[in-house]
């Protein structure tokens, strides 16, 4: 796992503001990979990543709320930068002429991820408030992998785009 993180002295606080810079850190890239189908003119592969970072926008303030409900504006103490590419797809995941199922295929990998992460944090926490924060984490990363899945199951599997269509005709030099 490329994040491997000490959760031994992790406050719950913490664990709910990295969770946030984990779900932030996602439809951020989400966002990039939208903005790159754009500009290769895949528009349903641009859809499905703007649905995604939605998805993880929605996620991201539902965990910022139960934060703020038990901690209030208390100071954020932890950094981003430990948390790197913990559910966000990798940047070398985003292909020219991708198929919507190509973008699904994206997203299940960055939701099992996230699932493995989580479940990671689950085998090293002792603290209850921890275990069952991490419990639920892992459990929305599954409903977010069932969503994935059955989203897959609704988009054929090749795509429509023949990379040729969009190759810029020779110039004069």
């Amino acid at each position: 796992m490329a994040n491997e993180f000490d959760f031994s002295s992790l406050s719950l606080r913490d664990a709910l503001d990295l969770a946030v810079f984990i779900e932030e850190e996602a439809k951020e890239r989400y966002d990039d990979f939208a903005a790159q189908m754009d500009a290769h003119h895949t528009p349903d592969a641009a859809k499905f990543f703007r649905l995604m970072a939605a998805n993880e926008l929605k996620h991201a303030e539902r965990i910022s709320a139960k934060r703020n409900e038990r901690f209030g504006d208390e100071p954020i103490t932890v950094s981003r930068s430990v948390i790197f590419d913990v559910e966000a797809p990798e940047f070398d995941q985003a292909r020219a002429f991708m198929s919507p199922h190509q973008a699904l295929e994206v997203a299940l990998e960055s939701e099992t991820k996230a699932r493995e992460f989580y479940e990671g944090a689950l085998a090293t926490v002792e603290d209850s408030d921890l275990r069952e924060l991490f419990a639920w984490l892992r459990d929305e990363e599954i409903d977010h992998q069932r969503m994935v899945r059955e989203l897959m199951a609704k988009v054929p599997t090749g795509g429509t785009l023949d990379p040729d269509d969009f190759v810029d005709p020779p110039t004069a030099q």
